[in-house]
């Protein structure tokens, strides 16, 4: 499981979840936009920024860093990407503050001598997960943080407790979030486990949620996406290439009637019976 890409997520889904984590979160965290950016010459992708409003600049850009393994080249990196980018923004921008999270202190890089004027600052934040108390004790939006670091065992019992929690303490709205957000940790975090067992820990079914609408529309557009490939090339073998309107017409077609049509060419013999079976299909 990749814990980083689990918190990503989490922001695409909640940007102002980093300002949780801060003792002196900006007043209009509400209105800020997690995206990923690129810096050219050279040329790197930064994931994890949260970019203030346009409309009030310049701003406080926020660079996010969540570290799950040991990277002994970290500061290097993070300090490069988020002072050049900042560099070649600075119109944009005034000021910046780096949040380094780590599931806990021993995944922080062993050489900090380097950099101890920059990790002293009150620019830069290092939160340690399992540092911030207990998980029941904590706001729920940084308690799911915090979900994703435990062992299995208690995944399961915290989760469930959170679900509660949330349902006894948070609005409607609020309520369909935490629940999108549990569910996501829980789907990515046990990648083996099958729906029912998922649905099983949680005490909920997970066709009420958003995350499991997504994941089951990502693997109805994934299988399409393969009938399409397998039909067109079927039939390329056994009837020529396509015109682009035949091609365009086949790739119209719904996952079932792909399926129905990879039955059918096998009795086709050259294009007509394969223009016959369209017109068929839309008379």
């Amino acid at each position: 499981m990749r814990r980083d890409s689990i918190f990503y997520k989490l922001f695409q889904q909640s940007p102002n979840l980093l300002f949780e984590l801060l003792t002196n979160p900006p007043a209009n965290a509400d209105e800020y936009r997690f995206d990923s950016v690129a810096v050219k010459e050279p040329k790197f992708e930064i994931d994890g920024v949260f970019l203030p409003p346009e409309n009030q600049q310049p701003g406080v850009v926020y660079f996010c860093e969540v570290q799950c393994q040991k990277d002994e080249r970290l500061y290097e990196r993070v300090f490069a990407e988020s002072y050049l980018y900042f560099y070649r923004n600075r119109d944009r921008f005034s000021n910046l503050q780096i949040v380094i999270i780590y599931p806990s202190r021993s995944l922080e890089q062993s050489e900090l001598n380097p950099y101890l004027s920059q990790l002293e600052s009150p620019q830069v934040h290092r939160i340690y997960l399992d540092e911030l108390g207990d998980i029941r004790s904590l706001p729920v939006w940084v308690a799911l943080m915090v979900l994703t670091t435990l062992e299995e065992k208690r995944t399961t019992e915290e989760a469930r407790y959170l679900l509660t929690r949330s349902q006894q303490e948070a609005s409607q709205p609020e309520n369909r979030a935490i629940i999108n957000l549990l569910t996501t940790i829980m789907v990515y975090k046990f990648e083996s486990k099958s729906q029912r067992e998922v649905e099983e820990m949680l005490g909920i079914t997970l066709q009420e949620t958003r995350v499991y609408r997504e994941i089951k529309e990502e693997g109805r557009q994934e299988g399409l996406q393969r009938e399409k490939s397998l039909v067109l090339r079927l039939l390329n073998r056994r009837v020529g290439e396509l015109p682009q309107e035949v091609r365009q017409r086949v790739e119209s077609l719904s996952l079932e009637q792909l399926e129905n049509l990879g039955e059918a060419l096998l009795d086709f013999t050259d294009m007509t019976d394969l223009q016959a079976w369209l017109e068929a299909l839309e008379s």
